[in-house]
């Protein structure tokens, strides 16, 4: 052994160095408070502590209707006065009811007055200059706060957009407007209110029921682990029971819905269409129509079918394939400390997604205030320029443009670093794909070494060397992380291509230039193939490297011309392998599931008492099956390496020796017989 790709090494190195740079850089520039908190007109937080607007943790808009969506009130760009207060006005009122009446109703004016700029408590100054100087509102609406901004409190009633009941408001200049004007606004902020009604639900759900979730998850775990366990002995068997359990679980899927669609015959409203009713928050709506059970059961049925002529002709090769996966059992059995490698992977990946979240928003808050001048005039030739607001007041923009003001708009800056932000938000993607991936490499590589180890051992199991996980995990390190480095900074840059063509394709999206969609459509298409096909170039690159050490470049090369000399049973063997795999994974999650199913839809009288009330069941059931697919994942995944390797070496053993007492195979007895070869000679002692 020597190190291989000392080159990229070194730049790997380079780089993490300099990834942690700009973490520090981040750091120090970044600031998550404007994240956090909302920003008012001065740029000051509304809610920090120590400052005047501790206790103001809400951002109040002086005219809303001057905004056009949600969206523009979320990114800070209404151009109207923004106050950080207390709490969001609870009733409708105008500046000109409230002056007209401050002598005898004060509780009004310094209910009203909270709402305008800091200090103003003079209401015999005119209307006019009020509200050209926007010292106080115009008016005032019921509001509820909502990403610590103050909404209108909309609501519908019979059909009717309402405010607090009622459909019509005075705009504060003389007119009484129609709460439709609004509308715009209304619509996405219903959209936003509801998804967040949603959303608390399902937090209640997950608060109450994640204990239940990780006991579901447990039971994935164990599943697996017998399954894998099992496969030593029983591999045959128990992949032909993966596969007609999945068949019976379909089936039975196909059995439910025609159940639930044939019961809701007659119901009043089942005939209704999923266009008909819309978008419904309360999904449960949708599982009273006939037609929703319907599309479910023909989806099942399609699944069932593709599966069931599936298993018809590709019956021969999988038997083959199961004698492989018997070969890959035994492996594991002898070194069962890879069955939790994919934890360490896991660590490392999610190291470096909090890594680059971290910086993404420090860098992304890096930004300076920035402040531009608001006016109420529409010809006034000064808005929208950037301004200073120590000196603003000494200018003669006010003299030109009365009621001119000098307020926050958004955190950017001049500088050479804030020119720069985006190029660094790229570096942070593209060493993010690059350090991911190289931990996914380091996997790879890692448990190739240690069933390469056993497949190569003379003797079975007494040649496999101790510790060997450990033994190919510290070759990998201490040999070839130029190697590996080299493999994931190829995929980390293809990667970073398709993120830019998906970053391109949202924004174009709305473009009328067909030639372009088609041609970003290709574009697209191509890196998306030259991805998986990287993939599957770097998978069997990495157990070449395990095996014999060599640089990336060379390995890749003899692994692919390795498999084509073998095309046929590269397609015969492994993809049947990856389908028996994807088999039990399926297995796992939805028997998983069917348990969670009938114990979170209290089925199970049993645990009739133990089951939380949830508003949606969905929600830690979507969860249970998800993360059960995910947990046998992971088990699978070292089992499909066991395979890969093993079959690699097979392909390799096959070139190399010709079963002669000089070169006899590595091969077990059963894989020899299976995969071809007439007679195995006689093995030394």
């Amino acid at each position: 052994r020597h190190c291989t790709d000392i080159v990229c090494c070194v730049i790997f190195i380079v780089v993490i160095l300099g990834y942690i740079a700009l973490g520090v850089v981040a750091w120090v520039h970044g600031d998550p408070r404007k994240v956090i908190y909302p920003t008012d007109s001065y740029g000051q937080f509304c809610g920090q502590r120590d400052t005047l607007n501790e206790n103001k943790t809400i951002l109040f808009y002086f005219n809303i209707l001057k905004c056009a969506s949600p969206v523009v009130l979320i990114n800070l760009q209404c151009p109207t006065t923004q106050l950080c207060v207390s709490k969001c006005p609870d009733r409708f009122a105008t500046y000109i009811d409230v002056q007209a009446s401050y002598r005898y109703r004060p509780d009004q004016w310094n209910y009203f007055r909270q709402f305008c700029k800091p200090g103003f408590n003079n209401p015999r100054k005119s209307i006019a200059q009020v509200l050209r100087d926007e010292d106080c509102p115009s008016m005032i609406i019921p509001s509820r706060p909502f990403l610590k901004r103050c909404f209108p409190d909309f609501s519908t009633k019979n059909g009717v957009l309402t405010v607090a009941n009622q459909t019509t408001f005075k705009d504060g200049r003389g007119k009484t407007r129609n709460v439709t004007d609004l509308r715009e606004a209304a619509n996405g902020i219903n959209n936003v209110l509801d998804a967040r009604s949603v959303g608390m639900k399902i937090f209640e759900d997950y608060a109450i029921s994640w204990y239940w979730i990780l006991i579901g998850l447990f039971i994935a775990m164990m599943l697996s682990l017998l399954f894998l366990v099992l496969l030593r002995f029983t591999a045959g068997v128990l992949f032909w029971i993966f596969i007609f359990g999945v068949i019976g679980i379909i089936g039975y899927g196909i059995w439910h819905c025609y159940w639930e669609y044939d019961h809701l015959k007659g119901i009043p409203g089942s005939d209704l269409t999923v266009y008909d009713i819309g978008f419904q928050t309360d999904f449960k709506v949708y599982l009273q129509l006939r037609q929703t059970w319907l599309a479910f059961m023909i989806i099942l049925c399609g699944v069932e079918v593709i599966i069931i002529l599936m298993l018809i002709f590709l019956r021969n090769r999988i038997r083959i394939a199961i004698a492989l996966l018997k070969e890959g059992s035994r492996a594991i059995g002898f070194i069962m400390s890879t069955l939790f490698y994919p934890i360490v992977t896991f660590l490392l990946i999610a190291i470096c997604i909090s890594y680059w979240a971290v910086t993404a928003v420090f860098l992304a808050t890096s930004g300076e205030p920035v402040y531009k001048v608001m006016a109420n005039q529409t010809l006034c030739k000064y808005a929208n320029l950037t301004c200073d607001p120590e000196t603003f007041n000494t200018t003669n923009v006010t003299k030109l443009c009365p009621g001119a003001q000098c307020t926050f708009a958004f955190y950017g800056g001049e500088s050479l670093y804030h020119k720069y932000i985006f190029i660094f938000q790229l570096a942070n993607a593209f060493v993010f794909l690059w350090l991911v991936n190289f931990a996914i490499a380091l996997g790879q590589c890692t448990l190739a070494g240690a069933f390469a180890s056993y497949y190569w051992a003379y003797r079975k199991p007494a040649d496999i060397p101790l510790w060997p996980l450990f033994s190919s995990f510290g070759r990998a390190i201490r040999y070839h992380t130029g190697s590996l480095a080299f493999g994931a900074l190829i995929l980390a840059i293809v990667q970073l291509i398709r993120v830019i063509l998906e970053y391109l394709d949202h924004k174009l999206k709305g473009t009328q230039n067909s030639f372009t969609r088609f041609l970003l459509c290709c574009l697209k298409c191509c890196f998306w193939c030259l991805e998986k096909f990287l993939k599957f170039i770097n998978r069997n690159a990495y157990i070449m490297i395990a095996i014999y050490g060599k640089n990336f470049c060379t390995s890749a090369k003899e692994a692919f011309f390795l498999l084509m000399r073998n095309v046929v049973r590269v397609a015969v063997l492994d993809k049947v392998t990856d389908f028996l795999l994807f088999l039990g994974k399926i297995l796992v999650a939805g028997g998983v599931g069917v348990l969670a199913f009938f114990f979170f839809t209290q089925r199970i009288p049993i645990f009739g008492q133990e089951v939380p009330m949830l508003n949606y069941y969905w929600v830690p059931l979507l969860t249970v099956i998800i993360g059960s697919y995910l947990v046998a994942h992971g088990f699978f995944s070292v089992y499909a390496m066991c395979v890969d390797t093993l079959f690699l070496c097979f392909c390799e053993d096959l070139e190399r020796n010709d079963g002669s007492t000089a070169k006899p195979y590595f091969m077990s007895a059963s894989l020899h017989r299976i995969l071809g070869k007439k007679k195995l000679s006689p093995k030394k002692a």
